[in-house]
C-alpha cells in the first residue's frame, strides 16, 4: 500500500460553505488492511482540506497497540475496528463492558463477515476433487489435498495474514481437532497473491477471507461451514457479523468536538468500500488519489458530514 500522504485539496474541489472553525494536529494510525486504510484516508482528507487540520498518519500494526496508544493519548482516533478481532474492547470500550478509556464514536457503515474458503472448482464440476467438502467436519478427510512441503502430513490453512488482527486461527484449528498447519503470510498483499497464484494453477487451497473485498469478484470461492458463532465458544466457532466502528481517545470530544462530530456523521457502505479497494489493490491507484476521487464524486454526501457554524 502506498502512503505518500500529499495534500489533495485541489483535487477535491470547492470547500463546503462555512465549516466549523477548527484546526490543529491530529495523530491517527494507518490500518494495515486496505479497507480500513481508505476509510480513514477519506476522513483525513476532509479534516485537512475542509476543517484546517493536519493529520499525522502513523504506520503501525493494527491491534492492541492502537488501543494502548489511544488510552495513553499518543493517538487521537482510529478507523474501522472489527469487533470480533478486538481483544481489548471488553476492557476499554463502554459499549462492550469496558472502562471507557477508549471511546466508541459511531459505526462505519461497513458490515463485515469472515470465514474460510476454497475454490469452487474443488467441489463442483467434472474436475471436482472434493465434491462433499462442505463444513469443517469434512476437512480432515481431505487434508491430503491441502498438504504442502512446509505442512508435512498436515493440511495447510492460509490463515489471517497478520498476527495482530487476532483471528485466533491456531486456537480454532486445535479446538475443532483439525489436522492442519496454520500459515500467516505477514501482509494482506501477500495473502491475496498466494490465493490468486494457486487459483491460476487450479490447485486446492483453504484460506481465510472477508467481505467486503474485491477477491470475491476475481475468484469464485465457496465458504466452508464452521460451527455457528457463539461468544462462549469463540474462537472455536464462526466469526459473527462485524458491525465495524470508528473510535478514539475519550477526551477528543472535549479538545476537538468538530472532529468527533465529523467521525460520527461519516458512513461508508460495503459496496462503496469494495469499489475503493478494487481501485487500490487491483487497478494499482494510490490510496490518496482514490480517496480524493471519491470525495470529488460524492460532494452531496460528505458535505453533510462536515460540522457547520451556526
Amino acid at each position: 500500500m502506498k502512503t505518500t500522504f500529499a495534500l489533495v485539496g485541489a483535487a477535491i474541489g470547492l470547500a463546503v460553505a462555512a465549516p466549523a472553525s477548527a484546526g490543529g494536529l491530529l495523530k491517527a494510525p494507518v490500518a494495515d488492511w486496505t479497507g480500513g486504510a481508505v476509510t480513514c484516508e477519506i476522513i483525513h482528507q476532509i479534516l485537512e482540506n475542509e476543517m484546517d487540520y493536519k493529520v499525522k498518519r502513523i504506520t503501525m500494526p493494527s491491534g492492541p497497540g492502537v488501543a494502548e496508544g489511544l488510552r495513553g493519548g499518543d493517538l487521537d482516533f482510529a478507523c474501522e475496528t472489527w469487533p470480533s478481532y478486538s481483544t481489548t474492547k471488553e476492557k476499554y470500550v463502554t459499549e462492550y463492558g469496558g472502562d471507557g478509556s477508549v471511546k466508541y464514536f459511531a459505526p462505519v457503515g461497513v458490515i463485515g463477515q469472515s470465514g474460510y474458503f476454497v475454490p469452487r472448482y474443488m467441489i463442483e464440476g467434472d474436475g471436482a476433487v472434493a465434491p462433499d467438502l462442505k463444513t469443517y467436519a469434512d476437512l480432515n478427510k481431505y487434508k491430503g489435498l491441502f498438504k504442502t512441503l512446509e505442512s508435512g502430513d498436515k493440511g495447510r490453512l492460509i490463515g489471517c495474514p497478520v498476527a495482530a488482527w487476532e483471528c485466533k486461527d491456531a486456537e480454532r484449528i486445535a479446538g475443532l481437532s483439525l489436522d492442519y498447519q496454520l500459515v500467516e503470510l505477514g501482509s494482506e498483499t501477500a495473502h491475496w497473491a498466494e490465493m490468486k497464484a494457486a487459483y491460476a494453477r487450479k490447485e486446492p487451497f483453504l484460506a481465510y477471507a472477508w467481505t467486503p473485498h474485491w477477491i470475491f469478484a476475481e475468484l469464485d470461492l465457496v465458504e466452508i461451514g464452521l460451527p455457528p458463532h457463539s461468544e462462549e465458544a469463540w474462537p472455536v466457532s464462526d466469526w459473527p457479523e462485524d458491525v465495524t466502528y470508528n473510535y478514539g481517545r475519550p477526551d477528543l470530544s472535549d479538545d476537538h468536538p468538530q472532529v468527533v462530530q465529523l467521525i460520527e456523521n461519516f458512513r461508508l457502505s460495503n459496496d462503496e468500500q469494495a469499489g475503493l479497494i478494487l481501485a487500490i489493490d487491483i487497478e494499482g491507484k494510490d490510496i490518496e488519489d482514490v480517496a480524493s476521487a471519491w470525495l470529488a464524486d460524492n460532494k452531496s454526501t460528505w458535505t453533510n458530514w462536515v460540522p457547520q457554524t451556526n
